[in-house]
């Protein structure tokens, strides 16, 4: 029952410090005919100025934590002449390549960087470079200097909108790109990297989405009733996780993400008042997982899917999802399932427990609404 104490801790007390995800910066170039090609990085510039190692899945764990708040809490002119000594090292950190050679030089076109506005939040600047492959070029290679942590990289044409390629990087470089429109990668490379990143998004990354399933499988010790809401659930967040993810849906995160946190809110205060799944609830938590579904679409939104590779990496997300959704039930079964024959059970684990996620969503609910 320790154990279980110490994951909610692990989840809970991150929530209450001011900190930044480290997420992988993406990369999108748009290629001509001729060769000639604007790369637009987006990133979070501050890390990457800051030094923060890759290694710390969030800011405030790295040494450089307090020179990436200083950067941070600079205006965008500000931060833009201190990137004026900085650009030349970015330029040599990336790269676009003809398969086999080096590097295309690159050249700084703009800097485009956001307002401080709420520094809880890292901000996304993006950096838009220029540079030319040879006419001949019919495939690339994509580096970054793994310094700065994983990269997605995605390429389209300019006459698309929507890339024709896109790859999760976690390196130094991809694989060798072809930019013939019609050869897609492998079905089954695209499958296994998205099924990664949505365990990933899962766990370790999603501590909502966690909360939200322990209060789900603290409700009842009967698995039945754990059955029913895991699969309302998962019915939900898989119809707006594809309408999403094609642009059929679409909501504001800063509508999205309170109302995800208010969900989590009512599973556990519902917890606190019933031992057994009312009527409502399998429709109330199909009406949540919508939200959490839309949560879910916008990782992919982010990253791009390709048009090619798009229906692969959309099944391969979402079970990456379940089973790190799966994951998360096994590991509240084998923390605390050897004492849910107790009395005490519910004293001990279901009230103290509901209580603390409560607390934690009602503080994420009030954060997210105002940030």
């Amino acid at each position: 029952m320790k154990s279980f104490w110490l994951f909610l801790l692990i989840v809970v007390l991150p929530t209450f410090v001011t900190a930044h995800e480290m997420r992988p910066a993406i990369a999108t170039a748009t290629i001509s005919a001729s060769g000639a090609f604007d790369l637009v990085i987006s990133l979070n510039l501050e890390a990457a100025m800051a030094g923060i190692e890759p290694q710390h899945s969030d800011t405030a764990d790295s040494p450089q934590s307090q020179t990436y708040e200083d950067l941070r809490a600079l205006s965008p002119g500000y931060l833009e002449s201190r990137f004026q000594m900085f650009g030349p090292r970015l330029a040599q950190a990336v790269g676009l390549s003809s398969a086999g050679a080096e590097s295309a030089p690159l050249k700084i076109v703009s800097v485009s960087i956001p307002p401080v506005g709420d520094l809880a939040e890292a901000r996304v600047s993006e950096i838009t470079f220029s540079g030319t492959l040879p006419s001949s070029t019919e495939k690339v290679v994509w580096f970054f200097d793994p310094a700065f942590g994983d990269s997605v990289i995605r390429l389209r044409s300019s006459s698309e909108e929507k890339p024709f390629h896109s790859q999760y990087v976690s390196g130094t470089k991809s694989a060798a790109i072809s930019l013939d429109e019609n050869i897609g990668r492998p079905a089954a490379s695209v499958f296994v990297e998205y099924l990664k990143i949505g365990f990933v998004h899962i766990i370790p990354k999603g501590l909502d989405h966690i909360l939200f399933i322990v209060g789900l499988f603290l409700l009842s010790t009967r698995r039945s009733i754990l059955f029913w809401q895991v699969t309302a659930f998962t019915v939900a967040h898989t119809i707006t996780l594809a309408l999403g993810s094609l642009g059929v849906v679409r909501v504001s995160p800063s509508i999205v993400e309170p109302l995800i946190a208010l969900s989590i809110v009512y599973v556990a205060v519902e917890n606190l008042v019933t031992t057994r799944m009312t009527a409502w609830r399998p429709v109330i938590i199909f009406g949540f997982g919508l939200l959490h579904g839309l949560g879910f679409s916008g990782v992919l939104s982010q990253f791009g899917l390709s048009s090619v590779g798009f229906a692969t990496g959309l099944i391969a997300f979402n079970i990456g999802v379940e089973l790190g959704q799966l994951a998360v039930i096994a590991a509240c079964f084998l923390m605390v399932g050897w004492a849910m024959n107790m009395r005490a059970y519910r004293r001990l684990v279901v009230y103290p427990a509901s209580v603390l996620i409560a607390i934690t969503a009602s503080y994420w609910s009030i954060e997210r609404a105002f940030a």
